[in-house]
């Protein structure tokens, strides 16, 4: 893989630390800030929505524009927005940090998954993709364990200033190591904005963004509100929570690396065994929170599969989206973050239920089921390789 495909990895690890470092966060958030829990987990879903919009917004803008100064513009933009995160006494001005940030993130995934495309043979979008999206498992793995350990000791603050500081050496990266050109080369003679538009009529690229909605919906239901689960269901200090999340992102990383392996010429394999076990183990986990090793053992379980079925998923985008080659990396990012802004929303709502914490996991059962049965009757559509084969 090349070096600026890496280059682009770091980026999303700043940004992914960022998106996913609420969920050892909330509770101290909620104290300082004097709202409830499920309150502070709307963080979570204003990052998401502002990543649904900014998606097509940001690609749709940056369309003509250099693409190392639209990757080096959002990168800044987003280190701005945590700096004045980071000061804040306001929830509202908090939130409203947490939207620009997704604005930028979204502009940033967007472009850089039409140049990762563009980076590597068209039989490799799926080991392009992976490569990129191990910024964001490495960020679950190492940033948001972190940020939860720094938020711990030093405060949620603490956590917003180091997001802001890691930007810096990926702008640095982005600047040097990202060829500057004129207008992206698949601009010059590409399809019109319209044409692009037209593609999203296509059943096949609806279905596909679908399931991946529905599939991120439920890995962020639970994610979000891990953390309770962790202190609260089975017991343990906040410190443990870090281990939780570390499991999950360790699992996260393994899920993309197979994927990354299989996405490309065996999608019906990963969504054949990876779908059913994913379905089995949310309410598993919901049983078995109470005991400290289950907990942790089925965190890692569901990280692999749902990365694994999530990233398969947004490769079939980018495969059914060939035809809008600038706005394909918006669709899959506005595909991932539907499911990531609906997902904990759905979730807060048991949080006051008889269930309990125990509510986001049942949620995520709940979210994979539907998602099993809209694409059971379509496998073959779903499975099909490279956008026209069909896999056996």
């Amino acid at each position: 893989m090349p070096l600026p495909l890496y280059l682009l990895a770091m980026a999303v690890f700043a940004m992914g630390t960022s998106e996913f470092m609420l969920a050892g966060l909330l509770p101290d958030i909620a104290s300082d800030l004097d709202v409830t829990v499920g309150t502070a987990g709307v963080l979570t879903s204003a990052f998401a929505i502002g990543m649904i919009i900014g998606a097509p917004l940001m690609a749709v803008l940056a369309r003509n524009w250099p693409g190392r100064s639209s990757l080096l513009g959002f990168v800044l933009v987003f280190l701005a927005a945590h700096t004045a995160g980071a000061a804040t006494s306001s929830f509202p001005v908090l939130f409203a940090t947490r939207v620009v940030a997704a604005l930028a993130n979204a502009g940033f995934l967007a472009v850089a998954l039409t140049t990762a495309a563009t980076l590597v043979p068209a039989d490799k979008k799926g080991r392009a993709l992976a490569v990129l999206l191990s910024g964001t498992t490495v960020a679950t793995i190492a940033g948001v364990p972190g940020g939860s350990v720094l938020g711990a000791l030093l405060g949620w603050r603490a956590t917003f200033w180091a997001v802001a500081a890691i930007c810096l050496p990926a702008a640095i990266g982005i600047l040097t190591g990202i060829p500057a050109r004129p207008v992206k080369a698949e601009e010059a003679d590409g399809p019109s904005l319209r044409a692009e538009l037209a593609q999203l009529k296509k059943p096949r690229l609806i279905l596909v963004m679908v399931l991946g909605a529905l599939v991120n919906a439920a890995t962020f239901a639970s994610f979000t509100f891990l953390a309770p689960v962790v202190t609260d269901t089975a017991g343990l200090g906040e410190l443990w929570i870090s281990v939780a999340l570390v499991l999950f992102g360790v699992g996260s990383f393994a899920g993309v690396t197979v994927a990354g392996r299989l996405s490309d010429r065996r999608p019906g394999l990963v969504l054949a065994v990876g779908g059913p076990l994913l379905l089995i183990g949310w309410p598993a986990l919901a049983v078995l929170a109470d005991q400290p090793i289950a907990l942790f053992a089925l965190v890692f379980v569901q990280g692999t599969l749902s990365f694994a079925l999530g990233s398969t998923l947004i490769t079939r985008v980018l495969y059914e989206a060939a035809g809008a080659p600038t706005m394909a990396g918006s669709y899959a990012t506005a595909a991932l973050n539907i499911g990531a802004a609906a997902g904990p929303l759905i979730a807060a709502t048991t949080l006051s239920t008889a269930v309990g914490n125990l509510g986001p996991l049942w949620t995520s059962g709940l979210l994979v089921a539907v998602a099993l049965l809209i694409a059971f009757p379509l496998r073959t559509v779903v499975a099909a390789g490279r956008s026209t084969e069909v896999l056996q």
